[in-house]
């Protein structure tokens, strides 16, 4: 069940503290806002008739700002993502799960040109969209209609010029689990940082990203396998840029170096090339495609064994309430498909989505991230969610 630490009471206790300062000045109950997202979901094995998944989920959110002054503001929020699943297996045998944890709790003070954020934050970036390098600090998967996510605890300045430049300075702290990518988990008590400058160029921006890390070996070696140490150095340096040029194109390129002394791999590489085109058919088709590339090495231009993906999404409005989309993703080295199809019907405040997937049972993408999707194997999904 639910099990919050130290940071879960202390940044509540900032968002009270915000509240309870400027609670008597005249208005701010305006800017007090409450809203939430109430999903559920079934998902039944088309191999066995009884065999079910089923789930639902409510992330409610409060969230409070303030006008400083004219150029200076301060806003809060906080939410909690609530859980609970049921894996039918027959009909005297189901398994349940659930929890309480922190969705969202952050502090921010900003102007019109700057922000500071401190808090249980989502930290993404990057210019690809279905296969990132970039997801450093978050598990969006594209084919999660609700692009659900865990979050970081981080402090994060951004600073926007007059031209669009901009520059990004981020400290992680108390966070033990994996992010994005990440197969070890960093040390809980250690301090991680990085920083992304971004400019203009031409019609579209490029982007240089660093980030330091201590990952913690310990937490997943076996005790046969000797080290000197349990602390792994880890660096990250990545490359991305993204331009309209009535063909939207994008890259990103990623390298990473381990001092792991125990394995003579030490550089992490990956690569990703896109490109996407709304065609004037009917209300409008929308074609992406992406190449992703993967591989480690022991030096950084030495050749490696890599894993290659394809990807085609084609997204389709069918009408003002209704929309339709799929993924296919196709893996050269294991020579394995992956599909995904997705009908969305929205009216005000629900969503209807009916899914289909024909997936290897065993994933080589998002193989990290199961908190939220289950498109495993062979099935369906049907999915709907109210918002308010």
């Amino acid at each position: 069940m639910m099990k919050i630490n130290k940071k879960f009471y202390i940044i509540f206790l900032m968002f009270l503290t915000i509240v309870i300062s400027v609670k008597g000045q005249s208005g701010f109950m305006k800017n007090i806002k409450f809203k939430g997202q109430l999903s559920a979901w079934l998902s039944p094995d088309p191999a066995n008739s009884f065999q079910t998944f089923t789930g639902i989920r409510y992330i409610p959110e409060l969230s409070a700002k303030k006008e400083l002054s004219k150029k200076v503001s301060i806003d809060a929020e906080i939410s909690l993502n609530t859980f609970g699943n049921a894996f039918i297996h027959s009909f005297d045998n189901t398994d349940f799960d659930g929890n309480i944890k922190p969705y969202r709790m952050w502090v921010r003070l900003s102007t019109k040109q700057f922000e500071l954020r401190a808090g249980l934050q989502k930290i993404n970036f990057g210019s690809a969209t279905l296969l990132r390098p970039l997801m450093w600090f978050d598990k969006i998967d594209p084919r999660d209609p609700l692009q659900l996510t865990d979050g970081v605890y981080a402090l994060l300045a951004r600073y926007y010029f007059q031209n669009n430049t901009n520059v990004w300075l981020w400290g992680l702290y108390g966070n033990s689990g994996t992010k994005g990518w990440e197969m070890i988990p960093s040390f809980n008590d250690k301090v991680e940082y990085g920083g992304r400058f971004q400019i203009p160029v031409l019609t579209g921006e490029l982007a240089l990203s660093y980030h330091y890390r201590k990952a913690d070996l310990s937490k997943i070696k076996p005790d046969e396998l000797l080290s000197s140490t349990d602390v792994l150095n880890e660096n990250r340096i990545a490359l991305d840029g993204k331009w309209d040029l009535g063909i939207g194109l994008w890259f990103e390129l990623s390298l990473t170096h381990q001092d792991f002394d125990i394995s003579h791999l030490y550089y992490r590489k990956a690569i990703n090339l896109g490109a996407d085109y709304t065609f004037a058919l009917g209300n409008g088709l929308n074609v992406m495609t992406e190449f992703f590339t993967y591989g480690v090495s022991e030096e950084v231009f030495s050749s490696s064994e890599n894993i290659f993906f394809s990807t085609l999404s084609l997204n389709y409005p069918l009408g003002i309430v209704d929309n339709i989309s799929t993924m296919v993703y196709y893996d050269w080295t294991n020579k394995d498909w992956y599909r995904f199809i997705n009908w969305q019907r929205t009216y005000d405040n629900w969503s209807f989505y009916l899914m289909g997937f024909w997936n290897p049972d065993k994933f080589q993408i998002y193989n990290n991230q199961q908190d939220y999707s289950f498109f495993t194997g062979t099935g369906i999904q049907f999915m709907v969610v109210f918002n308010h």
